[in-house]
């Protein structure tokens, strides 16, 4: 949604915000865990990455362990908490602007922010989940997860193995060193599709700080903080959206989208069906000509009043992961096919096979209701038609009105006829010599007709400039 130029600007927050002085940090690690001397036989006190919640330390264990001890903020939690009445009181102002669905969408992430921020503060809950997750790739060799050191770790002090690493945007050494960026890429989609698919707990913040690669190609994982779960049921819906995807299904991925919350059932869905074609082929990394792009979204401006596309609570975490994983896959290789990757890895999964299975079932189920249909159809046909013989038939219509057409037309109505009476009251009382009282009357006149002007606008539409095209990309770095 940013220009390169503030991307790269803010990536900095990624991993370089300012740190707090060390004797702060130092104050809560010996509120937590006592004397740094005591607690550890070297301690390095500049900090080797800062965020915005915690900032790392290198450190070592008496045994001779490297470690990496990372410290919540000095204060921090009174910092956030005002951010949170920020959001809070400025939620009600915001959504006075927007229309019903990005309502939900800003209360939802509201919401979803406020729980998570505060979770991501508690280092004994992201402890846990670094462990289980840790648990679930413990099998896997592509992957590296440092383990915790219980002993050294509390609510605002985490301490853990140091893993250290090649970031994973650094292209240049990367390439330096032999390593497959291709392959990185292919096995980052892939673990974040287990953690999603199949176990339900996941690292939620992959961007480039959170993310490095050993000399031999493993994917190692930092910050645990901002991690979330799936429930089946989302789990589900999200397996019948990649199935839909790799199958190419229009209609199917609408249908899921539907289901799971994110998509209005009163969509236009042959605008939403264009909008997907034109993103499967982007994911595809496809070229696509710009006249196509501008094409579609002159037909979204003109199609859709209300925005479409809605945020549920449940799923403010698993989009937040998908786009972010998508920057640094497409980063690693412009090329990516992640629609073939997903396919690939349902398949092994046996996901699509189970699909199959499901459908058929259903098709079972439907063919035995068409069967029963035969046979109780004709006789309410007959009893139908016996009703409009004897003109004994009533049809109850009932009008919908979600756009609020019916109640916008009368307040024109009401503003038409105060307008005219408004006009009138001005003649009369200057012809009758009271310029006073003409001049009030042709203000509220005014007033009126400038409701009534307004009442009649066009919706606006915001004209958008896409940027996230893979030869967009491809461009801009054959510019730099």
């Amino acid at each position: 949604m940013l220009p390169p130029e503030y991307i790269d600007v803010l990536s900095a927050l990624q991993d370089d915000v300012p740190a707090a002085a060390w004797t702060e940090a130092e104050a809560v690690i010996e509120a937590e865990l006592g004397a740094v001397d005591d607690r550890f036989a070297e301690f390095d006190t500049e900090s080797i990455s800062g965020a915005s919640l915690g900032q790392v330390y290198r450190a070592r264990l008496a045994d001779g362990t490297d470690v990496a001890v990372k410290v919540r903020r000095p204060n921090i939690e009174e910092l956030v908490e005002a951010d949170l009445r920020v959001i809070r009181w400025s939620l009600p102002i915001l959504i006075y602007f927007v229309d019903d669905a990005r309502s939900f969408s800003l209360e939802n992430l509201a919401d979803e922010f406020a729980k998570t921020i505060r979770e991501e503060m508690d280092y004994a809950r992201e402890a846990a989940m670094l462990e289980e997750i840790k648990g679930n790739f413990a099998d896997d060799d592509r992957f590296l997860i440092p383990s915790v050191i219980d002993s050294h770790s509390s609510a605002r002090v985490l301490t853990m193995e140091y893993v250290g690493g090649t970031k994973i945007n650094d292209h240049e050494s990367l390439d330096r060193k032999g390593i497959d960026r291709s392959r990185l890429a292919e096995n980052l989609q892939r673990s974040y599709m287990q953690m999603i698919v199949d176990d339900g707990v996941f690292h939620a913040d992959p961007h480039p700080g959170n993310l490095a690669v050993t000399d031999d190609g493993r994917i190692v994982f930092y910050d645990f903080g901002m991690s979330g779960r799936v429930d089946p049921f989302v789990q589900e819906k999200i397996v019948d959206f990649y199935i839909a995807v790799a199958n190419q299904d229009i209609d199917a991925i609408l249908d899921s989208l539907i289901e799971i919350g994110t998509l209005s059932p009163d969509a236009d869905r042959r605008v939403m069906a264009d909008v997907l074609e034109l993103a499967i082929a982007n994911a595809r990394g496809e070229d696509i000509e710009q006249y196509r792009v501008n094409q579609i979204i002159s037909q979204v401006e003109d199609s859709i009043y209300e925005f479409p596309l809605r945020l549920p609570k449940n799923l403010a975490l698993v989009l937040r992961v998908a786009t972010v994983v998508e920057g640094v896959c497409v980063g690693l290789d412009p090329d990516f096919d992640f629609i073939a990757t997903a396919t690939d890895y349902l398949t092994e999964q046996g996901y699509r096979e189970e699909s199959i299975r499901r459908i058929a079932a259903a098709s079972g189920d439907q063919l035995r209701r068409t069967t029963e249909s035969l046979f109780t159809v004709p006789p309410k046909a007959e009893r139908f038609l016996d009703r409009v013989e004897r003109d004994d038939l009533y049809v109850r219509i009932g009008v919908e009105d979600k756009r609020g057409v019916f109640d916008t037309l009368a307040k024109r109505l009401v503003y038409g006829l105060l307008l005219t009476m408004g006009l009138f009251s001005t003649g009369v009382l200057y012809a009758l010599g009271a310029p006073e009282a003409a001049a009030v009357a042709a203000a509220f006149a005014a007033i009126v007709g400038f409701v009534l002007y307004r009442s009649f606008r066009s919706p606006r539409t915001i004209r958008a400039k896409p940027q996230f095209t893979r030869q967009n990309l491809r461009e801009r770095r054959d510019e730099e």
